[in-house]
């Protein structure tokens, strides 16, 4: 059955990717993003496309009346730790409050379901690992504080306002179209250096472990849970494997036949030690399973990076998407 789908954040990395296969399924999809860390040329052509922050609740309000969507993907965020760490005044801005914004625009424009892109982050330090939902939710960054925060008032807009609704928590995304520029997302990071000539830097001793999870895998986590006749729960999405930082430069260096070194620097604050994820509510609720292993699609996000792709993977049409105004 298809449905018309709003995206928040569909000119990023993760958003973009689903924005392509709802719409390869048939679904009539738009897209909300400020464009502060989308680009546009991600943004599939067949999408009608909003440029409009999500802290805007006047510009939401006019896109919800407009659209009516049925469903919501709720993607856009401030995503960086070191960022939320250094101004948690504009991490709880976008996070908390644009989160409080699209929530409150999907309850008042009777939308019938609603996925939130959450992250591991939310975690403590681990008591166990992996870890699975029930572990303590204690975050050592703002920005875990600031997604743990809008999963609460996910339960209670979805609660209240009677639409099922999931929070996925997602382990370290990486592949095609992550900003090797950026400051999150280490494996494209590591590759951008590299194919640069440049140098990669390791924060901490490289043991520090986190569990990384292809973007395509996460896509069909988003797909399952729309698909989800029921909803109010988290879910985490990964893999369940701890890998070092050093294993990660040693994958990313094989990929693109490099002999780089590494240089060492102080461990920065607000991250864990060790992260893996137990995934298997999400494989007992939605039927899901990560189909894409670490060296597969290290290697994957490697050659993309290359060969120069980011606005166009898989051969998509350049062309600019459908632009309205709010």
């Amino acid at each position: 059955m298809t449905a018309k789908v709003l995206v928040t954040g569909g000119a990023g990395f993760i958003g973009s990717h689903l924005v392509d296969a709802l719409i390869l399924r048939g679904h009539e999809v738009v897209v909300v993003d400020d464009l502060s860390a989308g680009r546009r040329g991600l943004v599939n052509p067949d999408a009608r496309f909003y440029e409009v922050s999500v802290t805007d609740l006047d510009g939401l309000s006019r896109v919800f009346q407009a659209e009516r969507p049925q469903m919501v993907s709720h993607h856009a965020a401030q995503k960086s730790v070191r960022s939320s760490m250094s101004d948690p005044t504009f991490d709880a801005l976008v996070n908390v409050v644009g989160s409080v914004n699209v929530l409150q625009m999907s309850a008042v424009h009777g939308c019938e379901r609603v996925i939130f892109a959450s992250t591991s982050a939310v975690y403590s330090e681990p008591v166990r690992v992996p870890l699975d939902e029930s572990h303590p939710a204690r975050p050592q960054s703002a920005y875990g504080v600031s997604k743990l925060a809008a999963e609460s008032y996910l339960r209670f807009y979805g609660d209240t306002y009677g639409f099922p609704y999931a929070a996925l928590r997602y382990g370290n995304v990486y592949g095609p179209r992550q900003d090797p520029g950026g400051e999150a997302g280490v494996v494209s990071i590591f590759a951008g250096q590299i194919l640069a000539g440049g140098q990669v830097t390791i924060y901490g001793d490289g043991s520090k472990t986190r569990d990384y999870v292809f973007v395509s895998d996460v896509v069909e986590a988003n797909l399952a849970a729309m698909s989800l006749s029921g909803g109010g729960e988290a879910l985490n999405i990964g893999r369940g494997v701890e890998v070092s930082d050093r294993e990660v430069f040693e994958l990313v260096r094989r990929a693109a036949g490099s002999d780089a070194e590494p240089v060492y620097a102080d461990r920065r604050p607000g991250e864990a030690d060790r992260i893996s994820l137990d995934s298997s509510r999400a494989s007992e609720t939605l039927g899901w399973t990560p189909a894409v292993d670490l060296p597969e699609g290290v290697g994957r996000t490697v050659a993309a990076i290359g060969a120069g792709v980011d606005g166009t993977p898989g051969g998509r049409p350049s062309n600019p998407p459908r632009g309205v105004r709010a």
